[in-house]
């Protein structure tokens, strides 16, 4: 059984970044001054390295926006995007 480690992007409103938090932890990994810096191709498979994960992307109110999954292959599920 693949466990993936969860993640979080989600707007920072006292600093106005972008942070990618593991969800367990709530230990921040990086923080980006605009999300679609953070959404930019290969950037979230990089900064999750060989372990990959499941990232739950927030909108700027806080609201669920997209689910990644890195890398595609520990995809849980066959599905759309």
């Amino acid at each position: 059984m693949n466990i993936l480690i969860k993640y979080t992007l989600s707007h920072n409103r006292d600093n106005k970044n972008w942070e990618l938090k593991e969800d367990k932890t709530k230990e921040i990994l990086v923080s980006f001054p605009i999300k679609k810096r953070a959404l930019s191709k290969g950037v979230l498979k990089k900064v999750l390295g060989n372990n990959g994960g499941s990232v739950k992307v927030k909108n700027i109110k806080g609201g669920f926006q997209e689910e990644r999954t890195f890398p595609r292959s520990k995809d849980p599920k066959k599905s759309e995007g």
